[in-house]
């Protein structure tokens, strides 16, 4: 899930395309102020077949997931289908009925990625209508591993990783206290289901009479996708970016160290976040429609300034290693977030971390730091 410890940057424009009428314009800033407001914005018809449909986050400051209804000629679609608890349950059912379906006639659902905001009501939509589930192969292999390997042996990788970080024991101590030697049940709403079928990059996303293309944009989740729907609207073309949690419009999405198995050695998600955006920002997209906030248009505007942003943090931390040496958790407690480094919990602590373990993976693997050992403290150094 994207948690918003960075801080928000402002987004490139708020205006509705030029080619987007007053009915439009009207409603994406209706959008704008439901955020601003900290209220739920309702169902809305986005034209052309498209509905989005709010589903609250419980405990979260991004509040809602937007789900995305596709009507197609087989049936609706969904894109994503939110947090799988009662209230869930409830508003994604009554947002379906507000679009003039239900549940029982879903034949379909796509998922962005597998956390539990967008992925979470997926089994019970499955459940409800007989709706097949579509996801990347590289977020089935995590939602695999989460459904078999328990939460211990996850924890406890990840505590012996900061062992040598930096990291004070009373925070291992707690990271390790969280873990079950026992598999995830089913009904943990961090377990996902199963899917049915698989999305590939560039290849039709599988939604009957409709336009919809995958867009692979690993960085936040390895398997993460956007998909890419070129069609009309009111009868002008009208490219749409469903873009998950990759572009949205004023928070950076956490990008982190993702091992897709705790004995699997991580990659580098910062750099696949930064070529996904390139990737993006060349596409011909006349507004974005993402999972969380509000709709906004100049796809590549948002992009190049994610990319910017990106740039300017690496920068500023290998300034700061080249001053001197410094562990992880140097590096992350000197990093901005949207609180100090005293008033972030434990458990935004533990993101801000992993966070910053990606900005480190990057600039070592760019070549501009190395690590070293400082008897048995790993501190970093600028090259």
């Amino acid at each position: 899930m994207v948690q918003p410890l960075d801080d928000e940057t402002p987004a490139p424009t708020a205006a509705p395309a030029p080619e987007q009428d007053a009915a439009q314009a009207t409603a994406q800033t209706a959008e704008q102020a439901a955020w601003r407001e900290r209220r739920l914005p309702p169902v809305q018809d986005l034209g052309g077949g498209v509905w989005s449909v709010p589903v609250p986050i419980p405990g979260s400051p991004l509040r809602y997931t937007l789900v995305y209804l596709l009507e197609s000629d087989a049936g609706p679609v969904l894109v994503d289908t939110g947090w799988d608890d009662p209230a869930g349950r409830a508003a994604l059912a009554e947002g379906v009925a507000a679009a003039g379906f239900d549940l029982a006639g879903l034949h379909g659902v796509l998922i962005t990625h597998h956390h539990p905001d967008h992925h979470g009501l997926s089994a019970h939509v499955r459940e409800q209508s007989g709706a097949w589930i579509a996801m990347h192969a590289a977020e089935t292999t995590l939602v695999r591993t989460l459904r078999e390997v328990p939460s211990a042996r996850w924890l406890g990788r990840m505590a012996r990783l900061l062992a040598d970080q930096g990291t004070p024991p009373e925070h291992l101590e707690q990271l390790r206290s969280l873990g079950s030697d026992r598999p995830p049940r089913e009904s943990d709403p961090l377990v996902g289901a199963l899917p049915d079928r698989s999305l590939e990059d560039g290849a039709d996303a599988g939604v009957p009479g409709r336009s919809l293309r995958v867009v692979h944009t690993p960085g936040h989740t390895p398997g993460h996708v956007c998909l890419y729907l070129d069609e009309q609207l009111n009868g002008r073309r009208h490219p749409r970016l469903l873009s998950g949690d990759h572009l949205l419009p004023t928070i950076s999405p956490a990008i982190s160290l993702y091992p897709e198995h705790p004995d699997a050695e991580p990659t580098d998600p910062l750099g696949d976040y930064l070529d996904s955006l390139e990737r993006v920002s060349r596409l011909d997209v006349a507004e974005v429609l993402p999972a969380h906030q509000y709709r906004f248009a100049d796809a590549p505007a948002r992009a190049r300034e994610l990319v910017q942003h990106h740039q300017a943090r690496l920068a500023e931390l290998h300034r700061q290693l080249k001053q001197e040496p410094l562990t992880l958790w140097d590096v992350a407690a000197g990093m901005r977030w949207n609180r100090s480094w005293d008033e972030l919990d434990f458990f935004s602590r533990n993101l801000a971390l992993a966070e910053a373990a990606a900005h480190l993976r990057r600039l070592v693997n760019a070549g501009l730091a190395e690590p070293g050992r400082d008897g048995s403290t790993v501190r970093y150094r600028a090259v």
